[in-house]
C-alpha cells in the first residue's frame, strides 16, 4: 500500500472511462423518403411545425396545453435601487423599423399573436412592405445584344404578364411585374394590388424573381427576396376553420426563396437544411392525404418530395460534393413510373460528370449493368438511348456515338440530339458538317443556350474573326423568334 499523501496536496485521482453503449444505433429514415409515410401523421396545425430545427423547445412543464399558444413569459422583477423610478427616456431606435429607405418586414418584427390567441374576427394582413419601389432594382440592357434591344418597342404595353412569360420575354415580364407591384405602370393595364391581396402580390413577386433568374440576374433576385424576411414567421400563417394554421405563401415561391436566400448569404448548406424543412412539412401533408384517401393530394405531395430530393442533390453538386450527391440520389425515388425514369436519368448524368461511365450505364439497363448494348438494339427508351450515347462519347467512341445519335434523329425531333450529333462530327474532324447542322437548327427556329454556345464555339474554331459571325447570328436569332437572349448566349 502506498503512503498517504500529505495534507494540503491534491491526489492524482483516476477518472473512470465512460461506459460504451452496447445497443447498436437504430436505422432511421429521412424526411425525403416516401415509402415510410405513417397513415396518421401530425398535421400542420401551427407555425411551430415549420420552425427551424435549431429553435429549442420549451420544457414539458412550461409548454402550454394549446399548440397554438406561445410559452408564457416569466414576469420580470424590478431591480432594487436607492433612487426613484427611472423615467422612460427616448429609445435609440424605434422597435420594428430599420431605415427610412428600406422598411422592416413584419416577418422580421416581433411575432404577432398566433390564431389561438385571437379574439373575435381577425384583421387582414397588410403586405404593403412588398409594394415599395425601392425594393426592386432597375434592369439595364447592357448584357443584351443590340439586335434584341430593338425588340422592346415591338411589345404591346397592354400585353398580359402570362403572355410575356409564355413568349419568352422574361425581361419584359419582370419589369411589368414590378410596375404592377409598385403601381408605377398604367393602372388600366397593370393595376396595383391591394395591400391585403396576398395571393396576387405573391404571384407577381414569384414572376419577378423567377424571370430575374432566367435572364441571369439571380444576384438581383437574391437581394430583392430579402424583403420577404423569414417565411417561417407566424405572420405568414393563416388560421383555418378547423382551428389550425396553413402557410399563405405559394409552394413555388417558398422553394425559390430557399435557393435565392442561400445565394444571398453565400451558404448553400443553408439551402439543404431549408429543403429538408420543407420535406418534413410535405411528408406530414402526404401522411394526411394517405389517411384521408385523397389520391390527388397524395400524388401532389409525392411529386414535391421527389422534386425536393433532386434540389438537395443540385445543392450538393454546387458545393462540389459530387460523390455525396450521387449517394443522395441513389436513395431518392420518384413519385411514379415516369418519376423513376427521370430520377434514373439524373443519376446517370451525375455519374457521367463524376467520370464513372459504368455506373451511368448501370442506371438505365436491366439488372444495373451489363446489358446496355442488348437493350439498345431492342426495347430501350429514348432517354436510355441518350444516356448510352453520352457514355460512348465519354469513352471517346465518337463513331459509335454518332451512329446512336443519327438513329435517335430518325426517331425524335429533339434539338439536344442534333446538338450532340454536331459535337460528334466536330470531334471526328468533320467540323463543316457539324457547323451546317447547327446553323440548320437555328434556321428552323431553335435557339437554346446550348445550341448557340456550341455554334459560336465552332465559329471561334473556324476563324480568328469570329465576332462578326456572332453578331450576324444574334441578328438572325432576333429576327426569327421573340425569346430574348443575352451576350453570354453568343459569347460576346
Amino acid at each position: 500500500m502506498s503512503e498517504p499523501e500529505p495534507s494540503g496536496q491534491k491526489g492524482h485521482a483516476r477518472t473512470k472511462s465512460a461506459v460504451k453503449a452496447t445497443r447498436p444505433r437504430s436505422s432511421t429514415k429521412g424526411p425525403l423518403d416516401v415509402d415510410d409515410v405513417p397513415l396518421i401523421s401530425p398535421s400542420i396545425t401551427s407555425p411551430a411545425v415549420s420552425a427551424p430545427l435549431n429553435v429549442p423547445l420549451a420544457p414539458p412543464a412550461a409548454r402550454p396545453l394549446s399548440p397554438n399558444l406561445p410559452p408564457p413569459r416569466q414576469p420580470r422583477m424590478a431591480p432594487l435601487s436607492h433612487h426613484g423610478p427611472r423615467s422612460p427616456g427616448p429609445h435609440p431606435r424605434t422597435p420594428g423599423t430599420t431605415s427610412p429607405n428600406f422598411p422592416r418586414s413584419p416577418a422580421l418584427s416581433p411575432a404577432p399573436a398566433t390564431p389561438g390567441m385571437r379574439r373575435g374576427p381577425s384583421r387582414p394582413k397588410d403586405f404593403a412592405y412588398l409594394l415599395r419601389p425601392e425594393i426592386y432594382h432597375p434592369l439595364t440592357p447592357l448584357n443584351v445584344p443590340p439586335a434584341f434591344r430593338n425588340q422592346s418597342g415591338k411589345i404591346s404595353p397592354d400585353t398580359p404578364i402570362p403572355d410575356l412569360v409564355a413568349r419568352g420575354l422574361f425581361r419584359a415580364a419582370a419589369i411589368a411585374a414590378t410596375q404592377a407591384l409598385t403601381g408605377t405602370g398604367d393602372p388600366a393595364v397593370l393595376p396595383q394590388p391591394e395591400p391585403t391581396d396576398h395571393a396576387r402580390i405573391f404571384d407577381l413577386l414569384y414572376t419577378r424573381l423567377a424571370c430575374l433568374t432566367l435572364i441571369d440576374c439571380a444576384s438581383l433576385a437574391a437581394q430583392e427576396v430579402k424583403a420577404l424576411g423569414d417565411l417561417n414567421s407566424p405572420f405568414y400563417f393563416e388560421e383555418t376553420p378547423s382551428g389550425g394554421a396553413v402557410h399563405i405563401v405559394p409552394w413555388e415561391l417558398r422553394v425559390l426563396n430557399i435557393r435565392l436566400t442561400a445565394m444571398g448569404f453565400g451558404d448553400l448548406r443553408r439551402a439543404i437544411m431549408s429543403f429538408y424543412e420543407l420535406a418534413r412539412e410535405a411528408r406530414a401533408n402526404l401522411g394526411d392525404a394517405v389517411a384521408q384517401h385523397d389520391n390527388s393530394a397524395k400524388e401532389l405531395w409525392k411529386d414535391r418530395l421527389a422534386d425536393l430530393g433532386v434540389r438537395v442533390a443540385g445543392a450538393l453538386v454546387e458545393m462540389d460534393d459530387l460523390r455525396g450527391a450521387a449517394e443522395h440520389l441513389s436513395g431518392v425515388k420518384g413519385a411514379n413510373g415516369d418519376g423513376e425514369g427521370k430520377m434514373a436519368m439524373s443519376r446517370a448524368l451525375l455519374f457521367l460528370r463524376l467520370g464513372d461511365v459504368e455506373s451511368a450505364r448501370g442506371c438505365v439497363v436491366v439488372g444495373g449493368g451489363g446489358g446496355g448494348d442488348n437493350r439498345a438494339k431492342g426495347d430501350c427508351t429514348v432517354a436510355e438511348k441518350v444516356v448510352l450515347a453520352l457514355c460512348d462519347m465519354a469513352d471517346g467512341e465518337y463513331g459509335v456515338a454518332l451512329r446512336r445519335w443519327e438513329e435517335l434523329r430518325e426517331e425524335t425531333d429533339d434539338e439536344m440530339v442534333g446538338v450532340n450529333t454536331a459535337v460528334c462530327l466536330l470531334y471526328l474532324g468533320r467540323m463543316q458538317e457539324g457547323r451546317a447542322l447547327l446553323e440548320g437548327l437555328v434556321g428552323e427556329g431553335r435557339a437554346s443556350h446550348t445550341l448557340l454556345f456550341n455554334l459560336t464555339t465552332m465559329y471561334e474554331l473556324c476563324t480568328e474573326r469570329s465576332k462578326g459571325l456572332k453578331v450576324k447570328l444574334s441578328e438572325k436569332v432576333a429576327a426569327i423568334g421573340e425569346h430574348e437572349k443575352t451576350n453570354a448566349d453568343f459569347k460576346l
